[in-house]
C-alpha cells in the first residue's frame, strides 16, 4: 500500500518518525513535505497534495491511504477534505483511528504532532492504516449521501421522523 504523507513545521518530527517506522512496516511512502523546518510554513501547500496523490492513486485503482499532521491536526484535517472525493478524519484515539476506516472510509487520516506522545500517535496511525471499511449497507449509505452532495449540490432528503420539526429551509 502506498501513504502520502504531508504537514506542517509542528509535524515535521512525527513525519520524519513515521516515514522510517511506515517503511519498516512494509508501506510505500510517499513525502510531500515539507522536508525542512520553517515555522512560517502553511500546512495547506503540504496536506493538499498529500490528499491530492491519496486521490489520484484511488482514481488509478492503486491502493493508497495518506496521513497528514500539524499541531492539532484540525487545519491538517480541513486542508486534506477539500481534495475532491476526500474523506480526512481527525484521529485521537484508538477508537477514532479505527472507526475513520471501518465506518467513514476515511483515505486520510490527520494527527495532531502536538497532542499526544508519539508512540500513540504512530499507533493510530497503524490502526488507521490496517482497518478495512466494514462495507456495512448503513454506512455505504452515509457515504453515497456525502458523495452525491458533494457532487450536486443537493442536500440528502429528511426522513420522515425529522420532517416539520426542522428550519423552514429544511422543509423541501
Amino acid at each position: 500500500m502506498r501513504v502520502h504523507l504531508g504537514c506542517d513545521h509542528a509535524g515535521l518530527d512525527l513525519k520524519s518518525h513515521l516515514t522510517a517506522r511506515l517503511t519498516e512496516l512494509g508501506y510505500e511512502v510517499v513525502d510531500h513535505g515539507p522536508f525542512v523546518y520553517d515555522a512560517l510554513d502553511d500546512y495547506p501547500v503540504f496536506c493538499i497534495r498529500a490528499a491530492e496523490g491519496v486521490a489520484r492513486d484511488r482514481a488509478a485503482g492503486l491502493d493508497s491511504l495518506g496521513v497528514v499532521i500539524g499541531g492539532s491536526g484540525n487545519g491538517e484535517q480541513i486542508a486534506a477534505n477539500k481534495v475532491t472525493g476526500i474523506r480526512c478524519a481527525l484521529a485521537h484515539s484508538d477508537e477514532t483511528a479505527r472507526l475513520a476506516r471501518e465506518h467513514n472510509d476515511a483515505q486520510v487520516v490527520a494527527v495532531g504532532g502536538r497532542m499526544h506522545p508519539i508512540e500513540d500517535m504512530t499507533r493510530f496511525v497503524e490502526l488507521f492504516l490496517a482497518e478495512p471499511f466494514s462495507q456495512d449497507e448503513r454506512h455505504v449509505r452515509r457515504i453515497g449521501q456525502l458523495l452525491s452532495y458533494e457532487e450536486t449540490g443537493v442536500r440528502p432528503p429528511l426522513p420522515d421522523s425529522a420532517a416539520g420539526l426542522g428550519p423552514a429551509e429544511d422543509q423541501d
